[in-house]
């Protein structure tokens, strides 16, 4: 039991990571997976804020403009 036990919970994490990484998060997250009261509350922060993966990509040379002083 013990050993089916552990497989699932592998899976669980291999999946929540896989999901993760679509979302455009790290596949670290997937570990929330091994906390019962984590994966649900990670469920819900998932559900409701925005996925990086959605967001228009960033124009890379905003980063390198330097102000202009006020």
């Amino acid at each position: 039991m013990t050993l089916l036990s552990i497989l699932l919970m592998a899976a669980a994490v291999g999946m929540s990571a896989r999901i993760a990484q679509k979302a455009g998060f790290s596949g670290w997250w997937g570990l929330t997976q091994i906390v019962p009261l984590v994966a649900v509350v990670m469920l819900w922060v998932l559900a409701f804020i925005d996925w990086p993966a959605l967001l228009p990509p960033r124009d890379e040379d905003d980063e390198k403009l330097i102000p202009p002083p006020e």
